[in-house]
């Protein structure tokens, strides 16, 4: 089966997620020592690095550890379909959104295996509008559900465009 060009877009998108990912969460817990220091004030109190363990989804959502093969698993399963997915995919801002979540979604299940656990790293609490802690395969997550959600919304008018009925 050939893969095509733009397929391997989304991959590249995806391993350059995992790879920030994990560089970025190695200099945390060894280069600054993250776990064994807590917190290191960066730009008070708008940006702290905080170290926190999340044992469950997204903003902590069913937390407690027992979830992390299932939570391991499914993480992969979806990263699987997206990547099947990404050689149907014709649109560049849907290959983009495809490779982004894939790269977040295996960072993350990179964590859950390797330590039980995903690392969160990344605090604007002190803003006091955003009280969660998160990581860089989160912000791809995020950033490529938005992604998705402009694609279809574009396609769609794209598609409502093309039939609506021509004027006499």
């Amino acid at each position: 089966m050939k893969i095509p060009r733009i397929a391997w877009a989304a991959y590249g998108f995806a391993a350059i997620v995992i790879v920030l990912d994990q560089i970025t969460k190695y200099w945390m817990l060894l280069g600054f020592q993250l776990r064994e220091v807590g917190r290191v004030h960066v730009l008070p109190p708008i940006l702290n690095f905080s170290y926190v363990e999340n044992t469950g989804v997204s903003f902590g959502l069913f937390g407690g550890g027992e979830a992390r093969w299932v939570l391991s698993i499914f993480s992969l399963i979806v990263a699987a379909g997206l990547a099947w997915w990404a050689l149907k995919a014709e649109r560049r801002t849907l290959i983009a959104a495809i490779g982004l979540v894939i790269g977040g979604a295996v960072g993350n299940a990179i964590d859950r295996i390797q330590y039980g656990y995903v690392v969160d790293f990344i605090d604007f609490s002190g803003t006091g509008v955003f009280p969660w802690v998160f990581n860089i395969a989160d912000s791809a997550i995020t950033i490529g559900v938005v992604l998705l959600i402009i694609d279809s919304v574009m396609s769609e008018r794209k598609a409502a465009v093309g039939a609506a009925p021509e004027k006499a």
